[in-house]
C-alpha cells in the first residue's frame, strides 16, 4: 500500500475510532494494523494525533489585559535591559527602585503605567517579555549534561540573592574555547559568594 493509501485509510477510520468503545477500539486498530502493516503502537499515536477532521480550540475571549498597552512594554524593556537581563523575579524586586529614576533616562512615565508596574506579577513580566526575550538572549554552547544524580541528595534554593552573609557560593565551569569545542582549550571553575560578589578562578 502506498503511503498515500494509508493515509486516505488512516482518514477514513480516525473519527470512527475515536467514538467507539474500548472493545471496538481495538477491533478497528487490529484492522488498521494488518491492512497498513503498521506497528501497533505506532498505529495507535496516528489515530491520536491525526487532526485532519479536527478543528483547533478557539482561543478564549476575555476583556484584554490592561498591561498590553505599548508604553508599559516599553518601559519594561528599557528597565529589563538597563538592569542586565534579570529574571522576572528579580525584575519585579527592582521595578519600585529603578521607576524612580526612569524619567531622568527616558522622559517622563505616566502615573498610570507606573502603578501597573507596581503590581505587575512576576509570570506577567515573563508573557510580556517573552517575544523580546528573543532578541536578545541566544543560547550558548553547553559541554555539559545535567544529572539526575546529584538532583536526588543536594536540595534546590531559589531565593539565593537573598543571602546577606559570606560564605553561599554559586559555582560553575566555563569554556574558553572561542566559540569552539574543536582542538585544545581551557576550563574554568568561577566560584561567586552571593554576598560580596567576591569571584575565585582556577584553571582546569
Amino acid at each position: 500500500m502506498s503511503p498515500g493509501a494509508r493515509m486516505e485509510h488512516l482518514a477514513a477510520i480516525v473519527i470512527r475510532y475515536r467514538n467507539a468503545s474500548k472493545q471496538q477500539k481495538s477491533i478497528i486498530l487490529d484492522e488498521f494494523c494488518a491492512t497498513c502493516g503498521y506497528n501497533r503502537k505506532y498505529a495507535i499515536s496516528l489515530l491520536c494525533r491525526f487532526r485532519r477532521f479536527f478543528k483547533k480550540k478557539s482561543k478564549k475571549r476575555g476583556k484584554p489585559s490592561r498591561y498590553n498597552t505599548p508604553v508599559l512594554i516599553e518601559a519594561l524593556r528599557n528597565i529589563w535591559l538597563a538592569a542586565h537581563l534579570p529574571c522576572s523575579k528579580r525584575l519585579k524586586a527592582i521595578l519600585p527602585q529603578w521607576l524612580r529614576f526612569y524619567h531622568n533616562e527616558y522622559g517622563h512615565l505616566p502615573h498610570s503605567i507606573s502603578e501597573l508596574l507596581l503590581t505587575i506579577s512576576a509570570p506577567t513580566i515573563d508573557r510580556i517579555l517573552k517575544p523580546i526575550k528573543r532578541r536578545y538572549i541566544t543560547r550558548g554552547r553547553c559541554t555539559t549534561k545535567p544529572g539526575s544524580l546529584l538532583k536526588k541528595h543536594i536540595a534546590i534554593k531559589t531565593d539565593q540573592w537573598n543571602e546577606s552573609r559570606p560564605g553561599f557560593l554559586e559555582a560553575d565551569s566555563v569554556a574558553i574555547c572561542g566559540g569552539s569545542l574543536r582542538g585544545d582549550f581551557v576550563y574554568i571553575l568561577d566560584f561567586t559568594d552571593l554576598a560580596t560578589t567576591w569571584t575565585e578562578h582556577r584553571a582546569i
